[in-house]
Formats: C-alpha cells, sequence, structure tokens
C-alpha cells in the first residue's frame, strides 16, 4: 500500500466504531494515534522532497531557457558576421535547448501538482490527527459509561427474578425489626428517666409545701 493509500485509510477512519469493536480500546486508540504520528512525519518528508524536486526542475526550466536564448544570440552575431554556418549550428542548439525548456515545463507543472495533493493529505492527518488526540479521552470515556449502563441494565434484569426480589424483601424487613427494636429500647431507656426526674420533681413539691406548712402554723402558735 503506498503513502497516500494509508493515508486515505487513516482519515477516513470512524474512531468511534475503532473504540466500540476493540477489546482495549485504550490500547488501541493510542495505537491510531500514533500510527497517524509515523504517517505524517513520513508525509512531511515527502512533501518537501518533492518542493525540492519542483525548485530543481525550476531552476533546469530556467537554464534550459537561458541557454537558447544564448544560442539565439550567437545565431545573430553570426549572421551579422556573414557566417551563415555558424549561425546553423547556433539555431540547431537553440531549438535542442528550447526543446528541453518546454519539457521541463510540463514537468514542474506536473509536480505542482504533486506537491498540492500531498499538501492536501498532509492538511487531512494534521486534522484527523488532531481530532483523535483531543477526542480520545472523550471518546474512552464514552465507551466506558455505555458498557457501565450495559452492566446497570443487566443487573435490573438480574434484580428482576422473583427469587432476588423475595430474599430483597426479607432483608429489608429484618433490618425493619431491628431498628423497630432498637427504638424501643431507647425509649424504654428514656421513659424510665422520664419517670425518676418526674418522682424527684414530685418529692420536692412535697417537701416544700411541707415546710411552708409548718412555717404557718408555726406563726399561728405564736
Amino acid at each position: 500500500m503506498g503513502l497516500l493509500d494509508r493515508v486515505s485509510t487513516l482519515v477516513r477512519a470512524n474512531l468511534n466504531d475503532l473504540i466500540d469493536k476493540a477489546e482495549n480500546p485504550s490500547k488501541m486508540i493510542k495505537q491510531v494515534i500514533l500510527d497517524m504520528e509515523n504517517q505524517l512525519l513520513q508525509v512531511k518528508t515527502q512533501v518537501a522532497i518533492s518542493i525540492a524536486d519542483e525548485h530543481m526542475l525550476e531552476k533546469k526550466q530556467k537554464e534550459s531557457e537561458e541557454k537558447a536564448a544564448e544560442w539565439m544570440r550567437k545565431a545573430e552575431l553570426a549572421i551579422d558576421r556573414g557566417q551563415d554556418d555558424l549561425a546553423r549550428a547556433a539555431l540547431e542548439r537553440h531549438k535542442s535547448a528550447q526543446r528541453t525548456a518546454e519539457s521541463f515545463v510540463q514537468q514542474v507543472a506536473d509536480q505542482k501538482a504533486q506537491v498540492e495533493t500531498l499538501k492536501g493529505a498532509l492538511g487531512k492527518l494534521e486534522q484527523k490527527l488532531n481530532e483523535a488526540q483531543s477526542k480520545s479521552d472523550m471518546l474512552l470515556a464514552q465507551h466506558r459509561r455505555a458498557r457501565a449502563l450495559g452492566k446497570a441494565s443487566d443487573a435490573g434484569m438480574a434484580i428482576g427474578d422473583r427469587s432476588t426480589i423475595r430474599t430483597f424483601e426479607r432483608m429489608k424487613e429484618k433490618v425493619a425489626r431491628h431498628e423497630a427494636v432498637s427504638q424501643a429500647k431507647s425509649d424504654m431507656v428514656s421513659n424510665d428517666l422520664d419517670d425518676r426526674f418526674a418522682a424527684l420533681e414530685r418529692d420536692d413539691e412535697v417537701d416544700r409545701l411541707l415546710a411552708d406548712l409548718k412555717a404557718k402554723r408555726g406563726g399561728v402558735t405564736a
């Protein structure tokens, strides 16, 4: 598979589907990001090489055009000096350099198209990589939530079993009885204390009344 084909495959990859199908989503998405980073480095290298080739072809095209122009000037000089044979030879060199320059024109155009294709692939891959890096945590969290909800649903179905419900109800009744007994004991202790304090208060009241009565009676006797 060629470089652009590999890049195209990565760009078309649906991260959600890959995570859902993976046995180890975290490991899988890390591998996808690593693959993208490796391919991105290769594409960047290829773009740099292609741009360098484009500049080389443009330089050769310019050199050929300059040679064609130089041989034309020599042909004109030969004609001015009346040397037709020399002028003819110069014109032949001019035509040859001109054909070479024209061939480089097409090569430069093809190379420019290749550079633009590679740059486009590079841009798409960078965008996909940024998406994978920014969404990896979110996608993994979504996957974990989906699995947790699935387990919760399974647990709910299991709880729906009648024997499980009866067991649960018995546990609730047992807890309720225990709470009732504890509350009764607490109330008994509280009531006993209230009664004892009430008795003390009654004794105090009686003692006070007795003292008052004695005081009054003592006064009358005097």
